[in-house]
């Protein structure tokens, strides 16, 4: 459980963040949550497919970066080693929150970023927020923007029944075979069957060029697939 405080100058004017992206941080992630706006920088890297929300009553796209729980293809050599950090993981470790109806930040103590001794300052001497959390506020209000936007997304793929599960099996280069499951994509023959009327509706609420994205960035299982070969390669 994450030990989240409301972030202030004075009780945190000490406080470091270690904003390296190196194993042991937290980053070790099969998968980080988006939302439609973010799709266009994650599609040139990342598959974005769909995954069921924790009550299972909806979905919630998300950037992958690996095949299994725990694995993040894009750490490496000490660093993510693509261009675009998604703003889910650039966030650690902090959270936004409401205090009269204006979003505020917390921030996870309990988290190995956090600490004294090494890291990124928050704040100046005499209380002012330095570069590095001004950076971390624009990400916490841009994700609580996308995200407010993604249950309206959602809600209409799923009326124009566009979303469907998959199953991809991949042979590592030992023979051993792997399979990934549980996650959902555009299906791509209804979407191209679509009538005008629906077309419309999708570009007028804003999804359409989402959808594009999210079909466009399934290019990229190729280029994970050869990560994982490589990694694997590496381990034997």
């Amino acid at each position: 459980m994450a030990n989240a405080v409301l972030l202030n100058n004075i009780d945190h004017k000490d406080l470091r963040v270690d904003m390296r992206r190196v194993r042991g941080l937290g980053d070790e992630v099969m998968f980080a949550p988006t939302f439609p706006t973010e799709f266009r920088n994650l599609q040139a890297h990342y598959p974005i497919v769909f995954a069921k929300t924790p009550n299972g009553t909806s979905f919630q796209p998300v950037a992958l970066f690996g095949f299994r729980e725990g694995q993040n293809l894009f750490l490496e050599s000490g660093s993510w080693d693509v261009t675009y950090l998604p703003l889910a993981i650039e966030r650690q470790p902090f959270l936004i929150g409401t205090a009269e109806g204006e979003p505020v930040i917390h921030i996870d103590l309990d988290s190995p970023r956090t600490g004294v001794d090494a890291g990124e300052p928050l704040f100046l001497e005499h209380g002012g927020t330095t570069a590095a959390l001004e950076r971390i506020s624009s990400v916490l209000l841009t994700l609580h923007d996308g995200v407010r936007a993604v249950p309206a997304f959602v809600a209409m793929l799923v009326e124009l029944d566009l979303l469907e599960s998959f199953v991809l099996d991949i042979e590592l280069p030992d023979g051993s075979q792997n399979r990934l499951a549980g996650f959902y994509t555009i299906n791509e023959d209804r979407l191209a069957q679509l009538d005008g009327t629906a077309l419309e509706r999708l570009h007028r609420a804003g999804h359409l060029e989402a959808i594009y994205m999210a079909v466009a960035s399934l290019s990229n299982f190729r280029a994970l697939i050869e990560r994982v070969n490589r990694v694997d390669a590496a381990d034997r």
